[in-house]
């Protein structure tokens, strides 16, 4: 194509691109006008109406998203049409509601990402547009159908991956819908009910593959998935803020994002538990020390408890409690539940010796109203004894998860009484942990909750409707008591303006917030599909809360083995999920790592192969020209060497991170907080130290090590480890820019 030819063909796709955003706008006007209609509307439910709003406001979020990008790619198939491919569908309504846009993730979109010269899938031409806001920079054409996939010109099949690969990296993960290659799509358009496993090494995208996969479910699994939403699960507070914005861009807001120590609404973790702590909090043996926690608090007296009634005092003895406590426990109620059951026990046995010593000589069980009537008026006492209330408290009291796991972690004789590894206990026992959350999360369904409080709850309800139905009787009366008048007045009857049933409505609380913010917040939602990022580093305990969360057992589960640092994490996919999901799962790897350019990739793979010489490392597809740096400083020479860096790169478009071990050097990051995350240069410090932190140690410098895209320096005082003896040695950091 000559340039000519180039600047005709550029020119009139501009102006296509610019017609299909004047749809894009007209669409989204509507939309908006509806929305803003919707809260005013008559017909329906108020739950209807809900929908209708949310359903609105959803659609102009969809439309405002697709303004940077609405457009970027073209196929032309061998047969001579031609197909344009974006963030989300355009009908042309003037023509039937023929396809304007192909949404990315529609089938006919397949193509784009699939074919190849070998595979041309019926396309003869894929053209990729870049862009800049709703202007088309340029364009680079593929045509197919031939081994070396050009035919000439300026054609480049790869200019478009190469770019973004090669982009400086901004605050946040960028959604990939231009560049998805072969392999990701294969897994994004993974058509499995139960849970998928994505393995890949650093940089192969998996996270990102994830997130598309997620907006793939909710185009193809609309109506079942986007009433319950969906959850995403990483490893740390900074990870969740890097990727937070890729499924916005994407069109999908039904989404809550959190850790797995957000997975209790309310609860804050304060503290870190030592590796041992955390390897037993996270095995399923943790079960039976709940368990016995729990038995534990269910007493039997030492000694009989008086309590004092205005007749009699009776007492609650040994023998008395243990027929109740077999009794409470053999119900298979939840502690709180079966407290009742306890309390019927205990009382129904005092009011029976209280009445009997009351009414001896003068009334008998054969006397049977007499004896009921003096049974009522015992148990009327209990009811208001302090002593009693308090009996039952100390032999059966109502648990919360924190009221039972602050005072078990902070006494050895607690701990000793529920088998429990005197690892767990520490000082403060409310300040909680991750490994923490879990068990707090078991002890809800173990506990149950306080039936006082549930039946409060009901009644403040029964209350309010009530009062609802009130109001609205009042207000039909008063409406009725001149009914020819107001008639006649009207023109219409007064029954055919206002019911009893719309006025009582006002009484109603009405929930506005949108789904991720209402799922957030209640531990008991369930959620249509669940993505779980570094699901390596979950515990056994952490699978089952999110188990819970998603009945449907739809998983996107994302990981890489090699990088697991936690004890008490999987060490094989199949010992996780045969467990919960036997026969219902896959396992998808990815292979090309897009991240690391391979000159960085070279030490790392020297790094795996000490600790995982059976793993093969991802193959990157580009070099950047920059080969990573060692320099050995003194401990006076290490905080001017990092101030070097930190200087030299913030002269640089892009990002930068220090990442060493805890207290390396003031602003360092430890490995397990960039989990996740990329940055155009990293400054790896003291790595012998970071080997030395036991067996996560090597996993946490292979971590470190693969985070930069463009530059990689290590500043070492101590030996070099063997491993990363192939670095340059360089006099000073700015030698390597």
């Amino acid at each position: 194509m000559s340039h000519r030819e180039h600047d005709e063909e550029l020119h009139a796709e501009r102006e296509h691109i610019a017609a299909l955003y004047t749809r894009l706008d007209a669409e989204r006007a509507r939309a908006k006008a509806r929305h803003r209609s919707a809260p005013g509307g008559t017909g329906g439910t108020p739950t209807e109406r809900d929908v209708e709003v949310r359903a609105a406001a959803t659609e102009v979020r969809r439309l405002d998203v697709a303004d940077d990008g609405l457009c970027f790619g073209r196929l032309d198939s061998v047969t001579g049409e031609r197909s344009y491919v974006g963030r989300i569908g355009l009908l042309d309504p003037d023509a039937d509601d023929a396809s304007l846009l192909l949404d990315w993730r529609a089938p006919a979109s397949r193509p784009f990402y699939t074919a190849t010269g070998a595979h041309p899938e019926g396309v003869r031409r894929r053209r990729q547009f870049h862009t800049r806001g709703r202007r088309v920079e340029d364009f680079t054409d593929e045509v197919l159908g031939r081994l070396d996939g050009f035919d000439g010109g300026d054609e480049q099949g790869d200019a478009a991956l190469l770019a973004a690969v090669n982009a400086p990296r901004g605050a946040g993960m960028r959604d990939i819908v231009a560049t998805i290659q072969a392999e990701q799509d294969e897994i994004i358009r993974l058509d499995h009910p139960g849970v998928a496993v994505i393995e890949g090494g650093p940089g192969t995208g998996k996270t990102v593959v994830a997130l598309h996969r997620v907006a793939y479910l909710l185009y193809t699994r609309r109506e079942r998935m986007e009433r319950h939403g969906v959850l995403v699960v990483g490893p740390n507070p900074t990870f969740l803020q890097h990727i937070d914005r890729v499924l916005p861009s994407l069109g999908e807001s039904d989404v809550v994002f959190t850790t797995t120590g957000g997975l209790v609404p309310g609860l804050r973790v304060t503290a870190e538990d030592t590796p041992e702590a955390a390897r037993l909090k996270g095995s399923p043996a943790i079960l039976d020390v709940l368990a016995s926690a729990i038995a534990d608090r269910q007493r039997i007296p030492e000694e009989p408890l008086p309590i004092a009634l205005e007749d009699v005092t009776v007492r609650i003895d040994g023998a008395t409690a243990e027929w109740a406590r077999d009794e409470a426990r053999a119900s298979g109620l939840p502690h709180n539940a079966a407290r009742e059951v306890f309390t019927e026990i205990v009382t129904y046995v005092l009011s029976e010796r209280a009445a009997s010593r009351v009414g001896r000589g003068w009334v008998t069980r054969a006397d049977r109203d007499a004896w009921e009537q003096l049974r009522a008026d015992v148990l009327a006492e209990l009811a208001e004894s302090a002593a009693f209330a308090a009996a039952l408290d100390a032999l059966w009291p109502v648990l919360t998860p924190e009221s039972l796991l602050a005072p078990l972690y902070g006494s050895p004789a607690r701990l000793r009484a529920a088998g429990a590894d005197p690892a767990l206990g520490r000082a403060d026992g409310a300040a909680w942990t991750v490994s923490d959350v879990p068990l707090l999360d078991e002890l809800v369904d173990l506990l149950g909750p306080d039936p006082a409080a549930v039946r409060a709850e009901r009644a403040a309800a029964a209350r309010e409707e009530r009062a609802g139905a009130e109001y609205a009787a009042g207000v039909m009366e008063i409406l009725t008591l001149d009914r020819e008048e107001l008639d006649e007045d009207l023109g219409v009857r007064v029954e055919d303006l206002i019911h009893a049933e719309g006025l009582g409505e006002r009484f109603v609380e009405r929930d506005t917030r949108d789904l991720a913010e209402r799922a957030a917040a209640d531990r008991d939602w369930t959620y249509g599909h669940v993505v779980v990022d570094e699901a390596q580093e979950l515990s056994a305990m952490d699978w089952r809360v999110l188990m819970r969360r998603c009945p449907s057992r739809s998983f996107t589960v994302v990981g890489d083995l090699t990088q697991r640092r936690s004890a008490a994490g999987a060490t094989s996919w199949g010992k996780v999920l045969e467990r919960y999901v036997p026969g219902r799962w896959v396992y998808r790897s990815l292979t090309v790592n897009y991240r690391t350019p391979a000159e960085i990739m070279a030490v790392a793979a020297a790094v795996l192969a000490e600790f995982a010489p059976d793993v093969r490392p991802p193959m990157s597809v580009r070099a950047c020209g920059v080969p990573p740096w060692s320099r050995r400083v003194t401990d006076d020479e290490l905080a001017g060497a990092v101030e070097d860096f930190v200087r030299d790169e913030a002269g640089r478009e892009g990002t930068s991170v220090v990442i060493g071990p805890a207290g390396s050097v003031p602003g360092a990051v430890p490995p397990s907080g960039t989990k996740g995350l990329e940055f155009d240069a990293v400054l790896v410090v003291d790595p012998d130290r970071i080997l030395g932190d036991g067996p996560r140690g090597v996993a946490d410098l292979y971590v470190a090590l693969t985070r930069a895209t463009q530059r990689l320096g290590v500043l070492h005082r101590g030996p070099l480890p063997r491993a990363l003896r192939g670095l340059t040695d360089v006099g000073v950091p700015a030698a390597t820019g």
